[in-house]
């Protein structure tokens, strides 16, 4: 069972409903002032988060926040919304719900039993009839299409948070460059409220673009300080993820054991992932079928995480890869193959710019090979995820939802969390840019220099 803090406890006064109700609002928030000042020493946050809800409704009505998603398993972002879904249960300021596109299906994520599951059955059209019948107030959306986001940014009762996820880099490597500012851009600046995860797209692409964005990160799947990090002392290399989405690139991994075995014979390979059977053929014509092996899909990768000394994390694209996170909250070091632009990419990383199973396998060795390197990455990448704490993501979100709900100013929006994490530089910027549009000519080389230039302008490097 991961372990996880209450997030009612976040704005935990001593009689928060009875604040509520004072008809005298400054002889409230003195009698707060003086219980905070005699039982906690930090009266400063804890004032803030009261005096936060102050403009709550008047009724004492719940808001009514809805999740919008595909479906519930497998992936990354379903493992996030059920984790904030599980947070967010405890909150009684709140009504959630959630809207999926596709039915219950096997394996899913848990969800809260208080938490309402409408599907659409795919028949997207519904919606909107959804959010009218239910009094939505608020709409997080987590998807991308152009109609449905022109639609919802019409509605008038009901509040829409995009959900954004690595909008510039997924175009890139779809080869939307031609119509990028038309399909992308002139989606997300009309939008009111938009939330990214990556920081280099916050800081300075969404800027550019005009699009009004707050940075929040995907919560951890593990609570850092329960987490008994891996002592990395097993030659064994763990892949996490979807092994079917072809940009995830499992082959590149699979391919690169093949040279790893050669140094280390005992090595293993554990790949968690379902729908491998292209993999599979993959292992067998390498001859690694004692060295490879395909678990399928598991909620709870611990058991897995424990006994890995290293992460080979091949993908063509990622926003905030919760895989990655995984590894990293065990303090496992990983090989990237240009993912320098991800808000994950600093600490206990190392990032080769050559699509090449060979240059990871090399990596793989050196890594594999030097104990105190190894170790040495591995606490790196432990340390890194220490500021990713699930406690300060609820905050933020509950932050939002109320600023959103009371109908805070565009202006006011994307200023929001600006002393919450490190901000990307000019100096960062340029050379991730550079690297991504180097990358991008050894990909596809059929580019053309006018397309490259059109590219270029977009990102003003």
């Amino acid at each position: 069972m991961i372990k996880g803090i209450s997030s009612s406890k976040i704005f935990e006064t001593t009689n928060v409903s009875t604040f509520f109700r004072q008809k005298n609002f400054i002889k409230s928030v003195l009698i707060t002032l003086l219980i905070n000042i005699l039982l906690f020493p930090k009266i400063l946050n804890k004032i803030k988060d009261s005096l936060l809800f102050s403009f709550y409704k008047s009724n004492d009505e719940p808001i009514k926040v809805a999740f919008y998603c595909y479906c519930m398993r497998y992936g990354g972002l379903e493992r996030a919304t059920s984790i904030l879904l599980n947070y967010f249960s405890k909150e009684k300021y709140f009504t959630f719900y959630l809207i999926t596109i596709l039915g219950i299906l096997n394996d899913e994520y848990e969800i809260p039993k208080n938490i309402e599951r409408i599907s659409l059955y795919n028949q997207k059209n519904k919606l909107f009839e959804i959010i009218d019948k239910n009094h939505i107030d608020i709409l997080i959306y987590n998807s991308a299409n152009k109609e449905e986001i022109e639609k919802l940014n019409k509605l008038n009762k009901t509040k829409v948070i995009y959900c954004i996820h690595s909008s510039y880099f997924y175009s890139i490597y779809n080869y939307h460059i031609y119509n990028f500012e038309q399909s992308l851009y002139n989606s997300y600046k009309n939008c009111k409220y938009v939330v990214s995860l990556i920081t280099l797209e916050n800081d300075y692409l969404f800027k550019i673009w005009g699009i009004n964005s707050v940075l929040i990160e995907n919560p951890s799947t593990f609570e850092y300080e329960f987490v008994i990090p891996s002592d990395l002392s097993q030659k064994n290399i763990i892949m996490i993820g979807r092994g079917d989405f072809l940009p995830k690139r499992f082959d590149f991994g699979i391919k690169a054991m093949k040279s790893i075995v050669k140094e280390f014979s005992e090595c293993k390979m554990i790949i968690l992932s379902p729908f491998c059977e292209n993999l599979k053929n993959i292992i067998t014509n390498l001859n690694l079928e004692n060295n490879v092996k395909i678990i399928g899909f598991h909620k709870n990768p611990e058991p897995y995480l424990r006994n890995s000394s290293l992460n080979i994390f091949p993908s063509l694209i990622e926003a905030f890869p919760m895989a990655l996170g995984e590894v990293k909250i065990f303090g496992i070091p990983s090989i990237l193959c240009g993912l320098d632009y991800i808000t994950l990419a600093k600490g206990g990383t190392v990032i080769i710019y050559d699509d090449n199973p060979d240059t990871i396998a090399k990596e793989a060795i050196k890594i594999l090979r030097d104990d105190i390197y190894r170790k040495k990455l591995g606490k790196e990448a432990r340390t890194s995820m220490e500021k990713i704490n699930n406690k300060l993501i609820i905050k933020k979100w509950v932050k939002l939802l109320i600023n959103v709900y009371n109908g805070i100013e565009k202006s006011s929006y994307a200023n929001l969390f600006t002393d919450n994490y490190e901000r990307i530089t000019k100096k960062e910027v340029d050379i991730i840019l550079n690297n991504q549009l180097n990358l991008l000519k050894k990909r596809v080389p059929f580019l053309s220099k006018v397309t490259l230039k059109n590219l270029k302008s977009y990102t003003l490097i």
